[in-house]
C-alpha cells in the first residue's frame, strides 16, 4: 500500500517530465524527416532522410565536429585540472579565505553574453584591450586574438566562466574529506603528491564525473561567446555544431535540416557522455 501512493504521487512528476522531453523531442525528429523551409513552406513534405545526408555532406560540417570536440575536450581539460589545483589550495586556511572563495567563484554567475562582450571590447580588443597594452607596453605587436586564434579565444572564454563551477563542486567535496587520514598519512611520512594521489583524488572522483558530465552537455551548446565574437569565422575556424545549426535554422531558415542537425548532436552527445563517464570511472578507481 505505502509503495503504491509512492508511486502515485511520483507519478505527475514524471509524467510532466517525460512529456517536457518526448514532445520536443519527438517534433525535432519529425521535422528532420520533412522538407520545411521557412522561405517556401508550400513545398514541406516527407524525404525521409535527405536532411541527414545534406547536413552530414555540408563542407561546415567536420570542421565544426571537430571544433566542438575540440572545445568541448579543452575546456573540460583546463577547468578540472585549475579547478583542483585552485580548490586545494584555497583549501587551507588563511586569512582572507571567504572574500578569495566569493571572488573565484563569482564569474560563473556572470552571464555568458555579457562574459563574451567583456573578452571581446576589454581584453582582447587589438587596439584598446587589456592584453594590447600589455603587448604595447612590452614593446610587441598585439595579437589579434579573434582574428588569428578564434577557437583558441572562446575556449579561454568559456574556461574562465566554468572553473568557478569546477571550483565551488570540488571546494565543497574537500570539505568532506576525513582530516584525521590526512594528518596520519603526513605522520607516516607521505608528502602533498602520496597524499593527492591516494587520498584526496579518490575522494574526489565522483565529483570529477559530475563536473565533467554537466560542463558536457553545457558545452556541446556553446553558443553565445561564438555569436558576440567570431560568428563562427574566420570561415569556419570557430563553428561548432550549434551555432551551424543556428546557420541552418535562422539563416537558410531550413528547419528541416536544421532539426537533423539537433538530432545529430544529440546522439553525439549520449556518446560522448557514455566514454568520458566511463573513461574517468576507470582511470579514478584504478
Amino acid at each position: 500500500m505505502n509503495r503504491t501512493l509512492v508511486r502515485l504521487l511520483q507519478a505527475p512528476s514524471i509524467i510532466l517530465l517525460l512529456l517536457w522531453m518526448i514532445i520536443p523531442l519527438s517534433m525535432t525528429i519529425y521535422f528532420s524527416t520533412i522538407r520545411y523551409n521557412l522561405l517556401y513552406p508550400e513545398r514541406s513534405g516527407f524525404i525521409g532522410l535527405d536532411n541527414y545526408r545534406f547536413f552530414w555532406t555540408d563542407p561546415s560540417f567536420f570542421p565544426a565536429l571537430t571544433n566542438t570536440l575540440v572545445l568541448v575536450g579543452s575546456v573540460l581539460l583546463i577547468t578540472v585540472v585549475l579547478g583542483l589545483a585552485i580548490s586545494i589550495l584555497i583549501d587551507r586556511p588563511f586569512k582572507g579565505r571567504g572574500i578569495a572563495r566569493v571572488m573565484l567563484i563569482s564569474p560563473f554567475f556572470i552571464m555568458p553574453t555579457v562574459s563574451a562582450l567583456v573578452w571581446k571590447n576589454m581584453l582582447m580588443d587589438p587596439n584598446n584591450g587589456l592584453f594590447a597594452a600589455f603587448a604595447n607596453a612590452l614593446g610587441m605587436q598585439p595579437i589579434e586574438w579573434l582574428q588569428d586564434m578564434p577557437l583558441f579565444s572562446i575556449i579561454i572564454m568559456v574556461s574562465w566562466q566554468w572553473t568557478p563551477f569546477a571550483i565551488l563542486i570540488f571546494m565543497t567535496s574537500l570539505q568532506s574529506q576525513d582530516k584525521e587520514q590526512q594528518e596520519a598519512a603526513t605522520l607516516d611520512g607521505a608528502g602533498f603528491w602520496s597524499q593527492f594521489y591516494n587520498l584526496t583524488l579518490p575522494h574526489l572522483a565522483r565529483p570529477i564525473s559530475i563536473v565533467i558530465l554537466i560542463q558536457m552537455i553545457f558545452h556541446l551548446a556553446v553558443f553565445a561567446e561564438i555569436f558576440v565574437t567570431t560568428s563562427g569565422g574566420p570561415g569556419v575556424q570557430s563553428t561548432n555544431l550549434t551555432y551551424l545549426i543556428y546557420i541552418q535554422s535562422q539563416q537558410a531558415f531550413d528547419v528541416g535540416v536544421a532539426s537533423a542537425g539537433g538530432v545529430f548532436a544529440i546522439i553525439l552527445a549520449n556518446i560522448v557522455a557514455i566514454f568520458l563517464i566511463r573513461a574517468v570511472g576507470k582511470t579514478l578507481t584504478v
